[in-house]
């Protein structure tokens, strides 16, 4: 069952009279958020280094229609993008700034991640077989789809939308290729997020109400890659990797980027990322 058409009302406790699950706003409410939305992207395009790149048509409405409780269930955000374009860190400032928004408004925790990295296959008896992460890596791919158990993904992400908890797994990215099976205990929050390689792909995107596609220059990528191989002892395999990400990237993740509502630029001011969650976290306080 996808994630679009699930019933689950937002449940939010706090102070300042701030609560998902307030009663329906009118219309004219959906309204007037969505032209706050429409004024914050608008000001954005303004930026040297804007943060959105792309906005789809109709997407500041159905988020409208979030931001005013018209959709009572937890929002579920899919971020994608190639290796080393920054998705990962936009996640992290995106999750930085909402736990900022709840101490601010004395939320409990309101937010659940879901990393798509923790669901490649376990391949530890691979390495060890092969003498080491890095002679393993250079007869492995881990940058097609069939690396990872997406359906498994899936699964977990349409579970916390239903409110359900989700034992989580948890990949160890040191050079061992281990998988730990039921390692964290997630629980169902009003917002639910996921990144990774693959988040966008035909087969899984229609589980999350919004899909973000995240761009980087490809020069900028390479640097970034190359400082992540060093800290993860892949030596002279390396080069092998990054070139075999950037082919299959060309076929299995650059193709998912017209899934996405909106593509946020990768080499944008983390701290204009911030201000814009920010402004989207403060039109719930006015909602």
């Amino acid at each position: 069952m996808s994630a679009t058409i699930l019933k689950k009302d937002f449940q939010a406790n706090g102070q300042n009279n701030f609560n998902f699950d307030s009663a329906v706003a009118d219309l004219n409410v959906v309204k007037t958020i969505e032209n706050k939305l429409i004024q914050i992207f608008h000001e954005d395009k303004k930026l040297v280094n804007p943060v959105f790149l792309f906005v789809s048509e109709g997407f500041t409405l159905k988020l409208a229609y979030f931001l005013a409780g018209f959709i009572k269930r937890p929002v579920a955000i899919g971020i994608a993008g190639e290796t080393a374009s920054g998705k990962s860190t936009f996640t992290l400032d995106v999750l930085e700034t909402i736990s900022e928004f709840e101490k601010r408004h004395n939320l409990e925790q309101i937010v659940t991640r879901v990393n798509t990295d923790d669901y490649y296959y376990d391949r530890s008896k691979e390495v060890i077989a092969a003498g080491g992460f890095a002679q393993f890596a250079r007869n492995y791919d881990f940058d097609i789809p069939d690396a990872f158990e997406l359906d498994l993904l899936k699964t977990h992400i349409e579970q916390l939308v239903l409110g359900e908890e989700v034992w989580l797994p948890k990949y160890d990215m040191s050079g061992t290729a281990t998988r730990h099976d039921n390692y964290l205990l997630a629980k169902p929050n009003n917002i639910v997020i996921s990144e990774g390689l693959f988040n966008l792909s035909d087969n899984i995107n229609n589980v999350f109400d919004f899909c973000i596609y995240v761009e980087v220059d490809h020069e900028e990528q390479k640097s970034r890659f190359y400082k992540r191989a060093a800290q993860r002892g892949l030596g002279d395999a390396a080069k092998q990797v990054y070139d075999n990400a950037v082919e299959k990237a060309e076929i299995h993740v650059k193709p998912t980027s017209k899934n996405a509502d909106i593509i946020v630029n990768g080499m944008a001011d983390r701290e204009e990322y911030k201000k814009v969650v920010n402004k989207l976290l403060e039109i719930l306080v006015l909602a």
